[in-house]
Order: C-alpha cells, then structure tokens, then sequence
C-alpha cells in the first residue's frame, strides 16, 4: 500500500511540472496577442494615422478592459475552477486578437483590444490557483517564475516573428497567425489537463503541504469570501498597491519601448527586432532568477516573510539605473539598462504574485488576484494617458523612466507596513 501511495506521489510530482509547462505556454501566447500591437505601431501609425495620444488612448482601451476581465475572471477562476475558467479566457483573447485584422480605425482597435483586455484577464488569476493547488509554498515562486517567464519568451518571439509576418503578408495576417495559436492550446489543455487532487503534492514535502494546506482543509466545504470582504483585509491592500504601482511600469516597457527605439533611438522595422529581443531574454533570466531565490531561501530555512522581501528588495534595487539611461548615447548601453529592469520587474512580480498565495487560502486566491491585477490596470490607465500627454508636449522619455526607476522601492515599504510579518489573512468558516 505505501508503494503504490508513493509511486502516486512522485506520478502527481512528474505531472505538476507538466501542469507548469502548460501554463508557461499560455503566458506566451498571452502576450503575444498583446505585444503585436505595440510592435507595428510604427506601421500601423503610418497607414491609419493615429496621433501620440490617440494611441494612448487606445492601450488605455485595453488596459481599462483588462481590469475588468482581471476582477470578473478572479471570481468566475473560484466559480468554475481553472480548467474550464482558463479555456474560456483563452477563447475569449484568441478571437479578439484575430479581430484586429477586421479593422482599420482608432475606434476599431479600441473596441478589439478592450474584447482582447477582457479576455486576457483571465491568465494570471487562472495561472497563479493552478499554481497553489499544484505545488507547495516552497515552490510557489520557482514555479510562478517560470510560467511567468512566459511573457518574457513570448515578448522575445513576437519582435523575432511578427514584423517578418507583417512585412510579408500584411499587418493584418499576422494578427490572424497570432491569435489562431491560442485555438491550439486550448486543444492541448482538454487533453492534457486535469483538476489537482489533494494527494497531488509530494509525500517527502509534507511539511511544506502541511503549512500551506491546514487553512484550507479547515474550511473546505466554506464559501469564497466576497469581495466586500476581501477589500477589508490588510493583505489585499497590500498586494493590490503592490501590482498598482509596479504593473504601469511594465506596460511602459511592452507598448512603448519599440516607439522609443524608434523615435529616440532612430531604428526601423527591420532593425527593431534584435534590441527587444535581447532586453526580453534578459526578462526570462529575471523571472525564473527571482523565483528561484525565493525559494532558494525557503529551502535554507529562511522565513516567507524573510525570503520574499529580501527578494522583491534586490530586485527593487536592481530597476534603479533606469532613471539614466536617456543620459546614455549607446544603444546596447541602454538596451542592457532597460534589459536589466525588465529582469527585475519580472524577478519582482514572480515574488509578487507568490505573495498572494503566501497570504490568502486558495478558496479566496483568484478574488484576490482579480483585485490586484485591476488595480494595476488602473495604474496602467492612468500611466499610459500620462506618457501620452508627456511624450505629446515634450516628445521625452526621460521623465517617464524616472518614475519606473523609483515605483518598486515605494511600493516595496508599502507593502513592508502593511504586512511587517506577511501573516496569512483570517476568514470566518
């Protein structure tokens, strides 16, 4: 009997590193949908003529959009469960990012990316309960790092694939091509993909299972708190200033960095590709760096307390020379710059969304990171009409990498007084 218990385990072990393959390769095709439009705006500026703030307007579309597809998603994550919750989220974005190649005005693109924004919302609360009903706490942040390094991955393959594509064929087969690879992995997920099981954590880390699934098993026939409740709770607050301050930044770099290669830096289509290749494959070494060390630390006998902040500071500290780099005339001295914080930013949103799962029972998690990732959203609304608006009046850069440069270190002590030990939040049964 203890033979067979253990050949389950290690099947169970075998299969949540699947599970993790699973969800990095949706986080790719994630943000290939969105990044395509950032990466022919030169192009697409040029044949429908949209204005610096027109086109701010229109990531605001999506970026307004994807906050409600963030709230909603969370909750319909903790209605449905993650198989059927991430397949209809996929569905959603994949035929949203094929309508692109239906339109041809600022309005039409406002209106598909909004349907891709809501669709999108969908991954990360989805992703992050498989995680924690997949892997124990000590590997949380290794396994979130390393789906997360989705978005580095596909950040890298769409300047590499996608203006090729669009140069050949038309900017609108390449929205087509794109967006018909979601179709795909939704076939592999109803094959492949199945509801975690309470056996599924190892037996040799029962003591990791233990920590992380006491409060759960107490409350497991409970209902998922609201989100009345959850908006109370200090740990919310935490983890939603956290993704409100630090997500803009992000976005920052996704939409606009192939706009300030070529407006500041002078590259054009042909020649854009290989600079954002390379800061986004710094990305990936970030992402899976940052959850590794986490739970690196973990595994020495750290504190989660200990090991997440420790980790989110050095990442925090690593996004400061950012704030010069209009100062620098090199190109790959600047494109190592930003390559660097956008490494950080990933090391410190593998550890970020980890936290989630450090703080909440999986009853409430999707809620939660619904809440957060609206909050960064919003962030991305509001940051993405001021970058407009600068960019517009002063056609400089230097302003806006100066706020990236101090956003982690304040969210960082932020989030340090309202969770000092990160003590996991408290629900009635």
């Amino acid at each position: 009997m203890q033979t067979a218990v253990l050949g389950l385990a290690r099947t169970a072990s075998r299969y949540r590193w699947t599970v993790c393959a699973l969800l990095f390769f949706a986080t790719v095709i994630n943000y290939m949908d969105r990044q395509i439009l950032g990466l022919l705006a030169p192009l697409l500026q040029h044949d429908i003529g949209w204005s610096q703030v027109q086109y701010g307007r229109i990531v605001i579309a999506f970026s307004a959009f994807y906050a409600v597809g963030l709230l909603c998603f969370g909750r319909i994550v903790d209605w449905l469960g993650t198989r059927i919750s991430y397949a209809l989220a996929m569905l959603v974005w994949s035929i949203a990012a094929m309508l692109h190649a239906a339109v041809g005005s600022v309005t039409g693109f406002a209106m598909v990316r909004a349907l891709l924004g809501i669709g999108e919302g969908g991954n990360f609360p989805a992703a992050i309960k498989t995680t924690a009903e997949w892997f124990p706490r000590r590997e949380r942040a290794l396994a979130t790092g390393i789906f997360n390094s989705g978005a580095n991955i596909g950040a890298v393959f769409a300047p590499a694939i996608i203006p090729p594509l669009a140069l050949a064929f038309g900017w609108r087969s390449a929205f087509v091509i794109i967006g018909a690879l979601g179709i795909v992995w939704l076939a592999v997920w109803f094959a492949f993909y199945r509801s975690a099981e309470p056996s599924s954590h190892d037996d040799d880390l029962e003591e990791a299972r233990d920590e992380v699934e006491a409060l759960d098993a107490a409350h497991a026939n409970a209902r998922a708190p609201g989100w009345g409740v959850l908006i109370r709770k200090r740990q919310t607050w935490a983890f939603l200033i956290g993704k409100f301050l630090t997500d803009p930044v992000w976005w920052f770099y996704l939409f606009w960095l192939p706009k300030w290669l070529n407006e500041s830096r002078g590259m054009d289509m042909q020649h854009i590709g290989l600079p954002l290749v390379c800061i986004y494959a710094m990305t990936t070494v970030g992402s899976i760096g940052g959850g590794w060390l986490s739970s690196a630390l973990l595994r020495a006998g750290w504190s989660v307390n200990a090991a997440r902040k420790t980790a989110m500071f050095i990442c925090a500290c690593c996004v400061l020379p950012i704030a010069f780099v209009s100062q620098v005339d090199n190109l790959w001295g600047a494109v190592a710059i930003v390559g660097l914080a956008a490494a950080a930013h990933q090391g410190w949103s593998a550890n970020l969304f980890t936290t989630a799962s450090d703080l909440f029972p999986k009853r409430a998690l999707g809620a939660v990171v619904g809440i957060g990732g609206m909050a960064g959203s919003i962030g991305g609304v509001l940051f993405s009409e001021v970058i407009g608006q600068v960019l517009q009046r002063t056609g400089h850069y230097w302003v806006l990498f100066a706020i990236g440069a101090l956003a982690y270190l304040i969210a960082f002590a932020v989030m340090h007084m309202l969770t000092p030990r990160m003590a996991p939040a408290k629900f009635e049964a």
